[in-house]
């Protein structure tokens, strides 16, 4: 496509010559306009919008420099060509404080401007391809970036992001987290006839519509997670609003919904106050989705579901990650779903859950370990399906151990030999600050230089103990030595070991050695 070419001058045989005579097209350019001073010139050039503007200086009305400011301010990519009868000084130096490319002295020959729209065109195509990269680069960070930002709210609504992080990471990717409460829904669309062809551009209409819908609404986060699944992230500053809103977007995507073949599914997570709890929000919407199917209303209950999970011990997945083994596993698992009836289990929104409770302490064990989620634990990216087709405890069993067999392979990975020393360093630490009433495990992982919560895991896996049964029993030693050596109080070995109140010392000491401090000393007497 020809470089376009607007002239202005006041001289009508001087702008006749070179319009007429000048062979445009073999350098690249058309002649698209032509006026007899800068007054006239102002409006054509704003409609013709050319690439390079050839102006005499000397004109009535309004001169070729003041022409150059004004196109210089509201038209700032055109190149601009001066001819001026003028060999002077100041004119020369006015014309570079405007910008302008090319300073011809009449008469000008057909010979100096075909060197100069040679040069030109060199110019425009170099400042094409720079702006055609410049354009590719810009469309494929802002690709990376939405990536990004669909991975992170991914990662942060399966509790694999810390509520500090979440709020500083999602900042750096244009997202404003704060909020006074959260909640996760997931939208599906399906087939209403499973037999009839599956038609991608329909289902695209649906996904842009719900993207069009929220993409100017700082409150609704979008993640297209599976194939005719959406799941929206909002925040606000009450549950209610957050309820009318995501009613008001369901009704506008029912409407289009029902215009075409499909149907719509939907999984609403009740709302949660904290960033970190976000993933309870998700895992209720994925469960819901399960569960809104007929067949499956007829078949759990959600009340009784409800009181079932509440028998079950929700940090005992956590323990057993830090702690367990890989041949520990079965036992731990059969152990785990004891408190739950046989009933109960034949439930598919109780199946759900425990597998998502699973999914989600697996997923939190990785990010503190500073893994990637979606190598470790891929099945992130296909929980829906999984569920889907998850039936019988011994489907729930067998993809729970996946799941957490990979999550163990990758803390033993990263909490081997590398950390012995740092690990001596910490007990030592702790043998010399164990008396401070205020100690805590921040200050030993600012120590070693971990964060607290991987330094956390990696104690706990190298010690066998957890942080504060590590330092509970450093103090009950001590307080068993100085009671049986010495006639202090207990009172004031209670703050000797680092226990501010007595009461909770002889509670945490009978707890530990099955004796209060009183009944230890006079057993421990000849």
């Amino acid at each position: 496509m020809p470089y376009k070419v607007f002239f202005v001058e006041d001289e009508v045989l001087t702008r006749e010559g070179i319009r007429d005579n000048v062979n445009w097209q073999a350098y690249g350019f058309e002649f698209c306009g032509e006026a007899g001073d800068g007054e006239m010139a102002l409006p054509l050039i704003k409609m013709a919008k050319p690439d390079v503007l050839i102006t005499d200086i000397k004109m009535p009305f309004m001169d070729g420099l003041q022409l150059c400011k004004i196109v210089r301010e509201r038209l700032p990519w055109i190149k601009v060509i001066i001819l001026s009868g003028h060999d002077e000084f100041e004119y020369a130096q006015e014309a570079i404080k405007l910008g302008v490319t090319e300073y011809l002295l009449k008469p000008v020959t057909e010979q100096d401007l075909h060197q100069v729209l040679q040069r030109m065109a060199v110019q425009l195509a170099e400042e094409k391809r720079e702006q055609e990269t410049l354009h590719k680069l810009q469309t494929e960070i802002e690709e990376n970036r939405a990536t990004l930002r669909e991975r992170f709210l991914l990662k942060l609504m399966m509790g694999g992001v810390s509520s500090g992080d979440a709020v500083e990471q999602g900042q750096s990717l244009g997202l404003d987290l704060i909020a006074r409460c959260y909640r996760v829904a997931i939208l599906k669309t399906e087939l209403g006839d499973r037999s009839e062809q599956f038609d991608y551009d329909e289902y695209r209409q649906v996904q842009n519509f719900v993207a069009n819908l929220v993409v100017n609404n700082p409150d609704i986060f979008l993640v297209k997670k599976d194939w005719g699944e959406l799941v929206l992230m909002m925040k606000g500053n009450a549950p209610e609003f957050i309820e009318d809103e995501f009613q008001v977007l369901l009704e506008h995507v029912r409407q289009v919904v029902n215009t075409t073949r499909y149907h719509l599914v939907v999984g609403a997570g009740a709302p949660v106050r904290r960033i970190g709890e976000l993933y309870q929000s998700f895992v209720e919407a994925l469960v819901r989705l399960q569960g809104n199917t007929p067949e499956d209303r007829n078949r759990s209950n959600p009340a009784v579901a409800r009181e079932e999970l509440l028998k079950l011990d929700k940090t005992a997945v956590e323990r057993f990650l830090r702690l367990g083994s890989k041949d520990g596993l079965e036992e731990f698992f059969n152990g785990y779903l004891d408190p739950i009836s046989a009933t109960a289990l034949q439930s598919d929104l109780i199946k759900n859950y425990i597998f998502c409770d699973f999914v989600q302490a697996a997923a939190k064990l990785v990010n503190e370990l500073g893994g990637d989620l979606n190598q470790v634990i891929p099945e992130l990216n296909s929980l829906e399906s999984i569920l889907g087709e998850m039936k019988t405890i011994a489907q729930l069993k067998e993809q729970a151990q996946q799941i957490l067999i990979s999550a163990l392979a990758y803390r033993d990975s990263q909490t081997g030999s590398q950390y012995t020393g740092l690990i001596h360093q910490a007990k030592e630490y702790m043998e010399r600050h164990y008396m401070a009433p205020d100690f805590t495990l921040n200050q030993v992982a600012e120590l070693v230089n971990l964060s607290p919560s991987h330094f956390s895991v990696v104690f706990s896996r190298q010690v066998g103990e957890t942080f504060k049964e590590y330092l509970t029993d450093i103090r009950i030693k001590k307080a068993k030595e100085l009671l049986r050596t010495t006639s202090l109080r207990s009172t004031d070995i209670a703050f000797m070991v680092g226990y501010n109140d007595p009461h909770y010392f002889s509670t945490v000491f009978k707890k530990n050695t099955g004796h209060s401090p009183s009944l230890f000393r006079l057993q421990s007497q000849p």
